[in-house]
């Protein structure tokens, strides 16, 4: 019998992604959710500007050696991370660079 094959090789591989660290991005998604409202950071005027500022805030705060946001209890990094997402959904959208 012969082996079997699947055309695979070029496609994402999400076994690379360490997925625990992901859960402190999924509760700082859900505190926001719970602050705000659930995808209210798509309807943020000036995303792009503002949730790169976020991300350097948070980045300092970790510079500074303070690992967790006093408003939150959560990771500094978790906050960059979940800024940088933002971004990397908004894309070249042009409506979010106001």
């Amino acid at each position: 019998m012969s082996e079997g094959k699947k055309f695979d090789s070029d496609k994402l591989d999400y076994t690379l992604v360490p997925w625990k660290p992901m859960d402190e991005v999924v509760k700082v998604l859900m505190f926001g959710a719970k602050k705000y409202d659930r995808d209210n950071w798509k309807k943020v005027p000036q995303a792009r500007r503002r949730y790169v500022a976020a991300a350097y805030r948070h980045l300092n705060e970790i510079a500074e050696g303070n690992w967790r946001d006093s408003d939150s209890g959560l990771p500094h990094a978790a906050h960059a991370i979940c800024c940088l997402i933002f971004l990397l959904w908004f894309g070249a959208d042009e409506d979010s660079s106001d």
